[in-house]
């Protein structure tokens, strides 16, 4: 074992260290089929920690999608896309989500983090600027590490920051990245404004829509299509309101060539198996038509129920989508919060340092189109109990 090899490796010490700081992680095991209920380690609870917003990755229809495509085409691509695992699933995917992004190409990646870093990676190096939101995901910021380019990260949200770092800065070129709704804050960027200023100041703007894919939009395109702007770079999860697994970069033609030709996380890892392409595929038709509408228009309606419910118990949070943040405080407080809820039946995940700053864990409530009046009702009892009263016990 490592540790026998040499003092400096005591990995064990390490374990308890993340132990004493309250920072400890492990994986809740979850069974059943992924809706409003699940089973969580033997017991039934209400779920309000997953991100299948719009309850796509049980409909119907997906999963028989995915079930012809594994018979039909097999368990796996076999290799990577540039070598034999480029499979018509993921050309007809690539095509349909250009036409719905409105861009002029789309490329599929394994996942979210392999797309951030993809996409950064290859447009900067040394000589470039990254001007980048203090509270981008954890892949933005690795992928900022990665390309070796000068990163200006900006205070949440700080548009006047933004245009400093472009007016001040003279590389040879400059690129904004921001998430559209932030993963942990359920806030949403000033793409508009933003996407003014990077036409100002001739820099790129890239858009990481993973909790807006399927949410908002005409069609659920994200928040960038509700806002009426088409950045540089968009990347969307499809793993998360989709309900499948995976993540796109749309953009133009030049920049999808330029990825295959240079994102490593793209080049060097087996392409996804061909189902989940199919089915993604199959999602996001159904995202984008009326019966996808629908499921927006529930999921808006549950949210703004909950918000109003949340509001009553934390007045001076401001709820404005469906990722809800319960600020606790401490590593130790947040999870102690977490476990008292899930002894009542409601599992919400507790979110500490390093997802978020030290001492500012929180409970990340998130809300399903599929959830009922009476979930909210019971999930919004259990929250009070908890944080209001302090029944932690």
């Amino acid at each position: 074992m490592i540790e026998k090899l040499s003092k400096n490796w005591n990995l064990s010490a390490e374990i308890t260290k993340l132990h004493e700081r309250g920072l400890y992680r492990s994986m809740p095991e979850v069974s059943g089929f992924p809706g409003r209920v699940v089973c969580l380690q033997g017991q039934t609870v209400l779920n309000f920690s997953s991100n299948n917003y719009l309850g796509m990755a049980g409909h119907p229809e997906v999963l028989e999608a995915f079930s012809q495509a594994v018979w039909t085409q097999g368990a796996g691509s076999t290799a990577s896309r540039l070598i034999a695992g480029n499979c018509t699933g993921h050309r007809e995917l690539e095509d349909f989500i250009a036409i719905w992004k409105g861009t002029e190409a789309s490329l599929v990646f394994g996942s979210g983090y392999q797309a951030n870093i993809g996409i950064i990676t290859s447009l900067t190096d040394t000589e470039d600027l990254i001007i980048s939101d203090e509270l981008n995901h954890a892949s933005i910021i690795d992928g900022c590490r990665l390309s070796r380019a000068k990163t200006w990260v900006y205070p949440h949200l700080d548009l006047d920051a933004v245009e400093k770092a472009l007016k001040n800065q003279k590389p040879r070129r400059k690129l904004v990245v921001t998430e559209s709704v932030f993963s942990m804050d359920g806030d949403h960027a000033p793409l508009t404004q933003l996407f003014g200023l990077c036409r100002q100041y001739g820099a790129a703007l890239v858009v990481d829509e993973a909790h807006a894919t399927g949410v908002y939009g005409p069609r659920g395109e994200g928040l960038c299509a509700k806002l009426g702007i088409t950045p540089d770079v968009q990347m969307g999860t499809l793993g998360k309101a989709v309900g499948v697994s995976g993540a796109y970069v749309a953009g133009s033609r030049s920049l999808v060539k330029l990825l295959v030709n240079s994102a490593r996380s793209f080049i060097f890892t087996t392409a996804p198996p061909p189902s989940v392409s199919v089915a993604a595929l199959k999602s996001l038709e159904i995202i984008a038509s009326e019966e996808g509408e629908k499921r927006r228009e529930r999921l808006s309606m549950n949210a703004e129920i909950m918000s109003e419910m949340m509001s009553a118990i934390l007045p001076r949070r401001n709820f404005t989508c469906h990722i809800n943040p319960i600020p606790i405080g401490r590593s130790d407080l947040t999870m102690m919060a977490s476990n008292a809820c899930l002894n009542k039946g409601l599992f919400v995940q507790g979110i500490r340092f390093p997802s978020v700053k030290e001492n500012a864990g929180r409970l990340r409530l998130t809300i399903m189109s599929d959830h009922t009046l009476d979930d909210l009702k019971d999930a919004s009892e259990v929250i009070k109990s908890v944080i209001l009263e302090g029944n932690m016990g």
